[in-house]
């Protein structure tokens, strides 16, 4: 038989109020504790992807007849295409008659010494400086597009770069990190610009309305922006720009007056280039087709292979989804990605272990 026995009311008082200072203790406890992993979490870095290995490049001195010319180039950093960087650097050097005087302006949005030694050890011999690119100045003005890499605030870099070079580079070449110079870059930077503040390959073949949505083409205060220009296609991965004339001007506040419409109103779909394409369109110095075979990466859904356009070539461009190294990589390259290949720095482990 079970007996209950029943508690005085004094000592069940007294167990109760064990029990509250038991779970005030608790708490207090569970507080700390928590307030001091998060303290910890907050200086805890996630690790990060590790940087590829490279080899260093040969050592490209000038030719006899080199001035003191400086020819200055403009990149963007990112570790998921510093693999692209290192080879279109090489070729750049390679292919140049006076090499010790071209001079790399880098930009990144994230001071990253890992990558900063890569490059110095890389080419030990390369004159460059790295810019920090403040993403905040597009921070709530980047929409959404078809690619999310084309959303990158790093990718909007270029519209910013005539801030950031020091006040003496009067003229560059930006370039983006996906392509490979076949020809002496001094061609490009001595191209006249005939007064005008870039210089770009000119495509007006292309269908140029596709850039932007029916909504824009209907809108007439939108649509007559074009209104006395002949606007042509042109790809921002490969322009020569007078840097005084876009700070005179005051052209990167343009862009981003275009930047804000598409915030209100989706006018394109391709992330950086049409805004580009809405002030300098028909208003640039058209260049030889020569100095941008761009498109070799495929279109920007599903990256398919592309044959080389028909003509002479200066620079090979992989815009696009499908960039080179990856195709090769996963051992389903385009028959062009072979045309990246020797310029590519990258040690591999088989390279490693060959070493």
């Amino acid at each position: 038989m079970a007996f209950r026995r029943s508690l005085s009311p004094s000592l069940l008082i007294g167990l109760l109020s064990l029990v509250s200072t038991v779970s005030l203790i608790f708490v207090a406890t569970l507080a700390t504790t928590t307030a001091a992993t998060s303290v910890r979490l907050s200086f805890i870095r996630k690790p990060s992807k590790p940087l590829p290995l490279f080899r260093e490049a040969p050592v490209f001195h000038n030719g006899d007849e080199c001035t003191n010319d400086i020819v200055h180039v403009a990149m963007t950093l990112d570790s998921n295409y510093l693999r692209g960087t290192m080879a279109a650097v090489l070729s750049i050097l390679q292919h140049s008659f006076c090499p010790e005087n071209v001079y790399f302006h880098f930009l990144w949005s994230h001071c990253d010494e890992e990558i900063y030694t890569t490059i110095k050890t890389t080419f030990p011999y390369l004159r460059f400086k790295i810019y920090k690119f403040d993403s905040k100045k597009v921070c709530g003005k980047i929409s959404k597009s078809i690619r999310h890499a084309l959303d990158q605030p790093l990718n909007y870099a270029r519209v910013y770069l005539a801030d950031m070079l020091p006040k003496n580079v009067n003229r560059v070449i930006y370039l983006d990190s996906d392509i490979v110079m076949v020809d002496d870059i001094r061609k490009l930077w001595r191209v006249n610009l005939e007064g005008k503040v870039l210089a770009a390959p000119e495509y007006c073949k292309a269908n140029f309305k596709r850039y932007f949505t029916n909504g824009f083409w209907m809108d007439r205060n939108l649509s007559k922006t074009f209104r006395g220009r002949n606007p042509c296609y042109f790809n921002t991965g490969v322009m020569v720009v007078d840097v005084h004339k876009w700070r005179e001007g005051g052209y990167s506040y343009k862009v981003e007056e275009w930047m804000a419409v598409q915030k209100q109103k989706r006018i394109y779909h391709l992330g950086s280039l049409p805004p580009f394409l809405l002030v300098f369109a028909g208003n640039i110095k058209g260049i030889d087709h020569r100095w941008n075979q761009h498109g070799l990466g495929g279109d920007n859904i599903q990256g398919k292979c592309r044959s080389l356009h028909p003509g002479p070539i200066s620079l090979l461009h992989w815009s696009g989804k499908g960039k080179p190294w990856l195709r090769l990589d996963s051992r389903k390259p385009c028959t062009v990605d072979h045309l990246w290949a020797p310029y590519d720095l990258y040690r591999s482990s088989k390279n490693r272990l060959e070493e």
